[in-house]
């Protein structure tokens, strides 16, 4: 086979897959701009260095032969890219579907069968949609979305690995804000999953 044309290699590392998928389904968007490879980007907050170097370290062991890169937005945002023809199979949703409100994304089935893929991706989720925070000194997790499918599947991911969030929603002007508050054993979760973004 032509080495061009030979599909570029991706790990079947179970845990860095779900990983990937649960930061992709946080903060990542598909595109396809060039029409030949569909690319994933993923805003980060400057403010945290730390993580923006772990997302690119588990797309450099995903994607070994691919490009990883990190581009400057305005004010305090980056977002780390790579282009790859195996991210709509791996995540679940395509390039052109539209939002991801749009196509009710969830976190795949195949990631609720094992506990380390199930706290592999829940790490992901959380350590961009989630922050983790003090409310009347105690210590709070929190993870918002739009997307009921995903809620739901986040809530389960929660009580699957033994703990006991709350489910919250209220209406917005562009539809529902749904929010998953983590206030039980919080410190048990950190220590457990130690997310970057605390």
């Amino acid at each position: 086979m032509d080495k061009r044309n030979r599909p570029k290699t991706i790990s079947l590392d179970p845990a860095l897959r779900a990983y990937v998928v649960g930061v992709a389904l946080g903060d990542g968007n598909l595109s396809n701009p060039n029409g030949r490879a569909v690319r994933l980007r993923i805003t980060c907050d400057t403010a945290y260095l730390r993580l923006i170097e772990s997302i690119c370290a588990a797309l450099r062991k995903l994607l070994p032969e691919n490009k990883i890169s990190v581009h400057n937005q305005k004010g305090n945002c980056v977002y780390v890219s790579c282009y790859s023809n195996h991210w709509e199979k791996l995540l679940g949703w395509r390039a052109s579907g539209g939002s991801k409100a749009k196509q009710k994304i969830r976190v795949p089935h195949w990631v609720m069968n094992r506990r380390n893929t199930m706290i592999s991706c829940l790490k992901g989720l959380v350590e961009t949609d989630g922050p983790v925070y003090f409310d009347r000194g105690y210590q709070m997790v929190n993870f918002t979305s739009n997307v009921k499918y995903l809620i739901n599947d986040v809530y389960s991911l929660f009580s699957e690995l033994g703990y006991q969030p709350n489910l919250y929603s209220r209406r917005i002007r562009t539809g529902t804000k749904y929010t998953i508050r983590l206030s039980k054993n919080v410190p048990d979760f950190l220590a457990e999953f130690k997310p970057l973004k605390q």
